[in-house]
């Protein structure tokens, strides 16, 4: 198994399909392709058919997208979702509107692991957002977070695909309270989000696009 991924300070969707993967015990090669130089989307599209990562190649199956390549992973590792009907359904629901919504949350706070930019990015599109983030994270705890820390007690693919939205907070200074904010603490306490962030603060890269407030 294979996992193309970009910068770790600045690929979100990166972020969501390699933690699916590490959450699922998965032992994969992973192939980090810094984003936005000479040559990248060649070298990119040599792996993904859509020039973009992330990109997971298992056995010669190619799968392009970070739901999709949660959705595959947790085909072979059944408890990446909830094993209840009803809470597998608000899993993938949560997780879809996560993958094609909060589009001003992804302009104006774009992932930036290694930056400090408390207090920049919010406008009240942005605001409602992030209303809207902390109620589902408030509803999905309250409802089925009984059995763990994280939104439906174990680690799902929902988590993986708030995983950005974890750092991002961090990073523009947002701080939920109660249960909203007891779940961002534990998904930045999370071994394998540390393991990202270290890595990512490693990286030398800058993409000039992305330092939105330097």
């Amino acid at each position: 198994m294979k996992l193309i991924i970009g910068n770790k300070n600045y690929s979100s969707w990166s972020l969501r399909a390699w933690m699916s993967a590490r959450a699922g015990g998965f032992t994969f090669e992973e192939i980090r392709i810094p984003l936005f130089i000479p040559g990248s989307r060649e070298h990119i599209l040599s792996h993904s058919p859509s020039g973009k990562v992330p990109c997971l190649i298992d056995h010669g199956l190619v799968v392009w997208d970070s739901l999709a390549i949660g959705e595959y992973l947790a085909e072979k590792a059944p408890h990446l979702l909830p094993a209840d009907v009803v809470a597998r359904a608000v899993a993938r629901a949560v997780t879809a509107e996560m993958h094609s919504g909060f589009a001003n949350l992804r302009q104006h706070m774009s992932m930036n692991i290694r930056k400090d930019y408390s207090g920049h990015g919010h406008t009240p599109e942005v605001d409602a957002e992030i209303a809207r983030i902390v109620a589902i994270w408030n509803d999905c705890r309250s409802r089925f977070g009984a059995g763990g820390p994280y939104l439906f007690g174990t680690f799902t693919t929902a988590d993986a695909a708030f995983a950005p939205v974890c750092f991002r907070f961090r990073t523009y200074g947002v701080k939920p309270d109660g249960a909203a904010g007891e779940y961002l603490a534990a998904m930045l306490a999370n071994p394998h989000m540390q393991e990202w962030e270290a890595a990512a603060r490693l990286e030398t890269e800058s993409i000039k696009s992305e330092d939105l407030y330097d």
